[in-house]
């Protein structure tokens, strides 16, 4: 998939990556990965500061954690997290639903 078509959806997906459960950066890369049938291949230098973003702004929560004797950090989405979440899944609704309507062929 292009970059271009990431741009100003990676949030919706990144906080959606992690609603269920908590996960650390390779696992939300991973859990995109499969669950897009391997479209969403991103790399970590995308991932990570995006995730530092929203975690500054109030919409995700990270704790260290040691697993096999390293470190890592595991990200959670808050309440405030949870309702940008609903309000940018409304809005891609809504556009996917636009952008269908342009793109189907009227009969």
């Amino acid at each position: 998939m292009r970059g271009e078509a990431l741009k100003g959806h990676l949030d919706l997906l990144l906080l959606a990556a992690v609603r269920a459960r908590p996960a650390h950066g390779y696992a939300i890369i991973e859990n995109l990965r499969l669950r897009s049938g391997g479209s969403l291949d991103l790399p970590e230098g995308t991932v990570y500061p995006v995730l530092h973003r929203l975690e500054r702004a109030g919409f995700l929560r990270s704790r260290w954690s040691e697993a096999s004797g390293r470190r890592r950090r595991t990200y959670e989405v808050t309440e405030e997290g949870l309702s940008e979440l609903r309000a940018r899944e409304r809005d891609w609704r809504e556009f996917s639903r636009a952008v269908e309507g342009v793109l189907v062929e009227a009969t």
